[in-house]
């Protein structure tokens, strides 16, 4: 009897141990985005989480080397948009992540809210005001 009681709290020692790693890190991972045309790799930067452009699907304009020409700020035109990040500042606030999303194409960054729907699902928003729009990101295989 000693012995389950024993396996048993170990086991759930284990669990309960693996538990916060994977709670910390939900939204980590490669994701395509909805249109199809990037892949996005979700990491930690520094204190807080951040999302950047790790390889495009379909080439933008100016190919592979495309600059943030659409950027307002006219001393970020210049950077790549190869491996710059659109997901910024994100920090886990109950089962959600809060944080900043940038578009490339309108040179514009938003309030953002990411949730992992499921092993495959990220559902993103970008918000302004009162008004959001949802995408739903898939995992790259």
């Amino acid at each position: 009897m000693k012995i389950r009681t024993f396996l048993t709290a170990a086991i759930l020692a284990t669990i309960a141990s693996a538990s916060p790693a994977l709670a910390a890190d939900p939204i980590n991972g490669r994701w395509v985005t909805q249109d199809k045309d990037a892949v996005v790799t979700v990491s930690k930067c520094g204190p807080s989480t951040c999302g950047k452009i790790s390889r495009f699907i379909v080439a933008p304009p100016e190919g592979v080397d495309q600059r943030d020409i659409n950027n307002p700020d006219r001393s970020k035109r210049n950077r790549k948009l190869l491996g710059l990040p659109v997901l910024f500042n994100f920090q886990k606030n109950g089962d959600v992540w809060r944080g900043r999303i940038y578009d490339p194409k309108s040179g514009k960054d938003y309030r953002s809210v990411v949730r992992r729907k499921s092993a495959n699902e990220l559902e993103v928003k970008g918000c302004l005001g009162p008004f959001c729009q949802t995408q739903i990101w898939r995992k790259a295989r």
